[in-house]
């Protein structure tokens, strides 16, 4: 049975609060995503959304959980991702090499500060 649904609107990711402001950091700053106005009933909450094209990523905060296991991601299709890898490393950011290639893609993952891992993503 199908649902209806059109599109993905947004996709959400959780960190502890310890650090939210370098997770906030890392996707505006590194990522290179614009901030976005959370509604203000949601303001209170902490953590941040930001404008992905025709989604939307936002950010919670849930402290004490831990990221660093977990296979879930978000996967970014970039334009180069030489370019995308090289900035990455010069930010700091560890790179992880794709250990199951898929045809007809070149990809690595990386993690942000909260252990969410980031699937970054070119087409072949």
């Amino acid at each position: 049975m199908a649902i209806g649904i059109v599109a993905l609107h947004h996709v959400n990711i959780r960190v502890p609060k310890a650090l939210e402001e370098a997770t906030k950091h890392f996707y505006q700053n590194v990522i290179g995503l614009t901030a976005i106005d959370k509604p203000a009933e949601s303001q209170q909450r902490g953590g941040a959304w930001f404008d992905c094209g025709t989604v939307q990523v936002h950010l919670s905060l849930a402290d004490g959980e831990e990221n660093d296991a977990s296979k879930r991601h978000i996967g970014y299709q970039v334009q180069d991702l030489t370019e995308a890898e090289n900035a990455l490393r010069e930010a700091g950011v560890a790179i992880i090499a794709d250990a199951q290639p898929v045809a007809g893609w070149r990809r690595f993952y990386v993690r942000d500060p909260g252990g969410n891992l980031l699937e970054i993503a070119q087409p072949i």
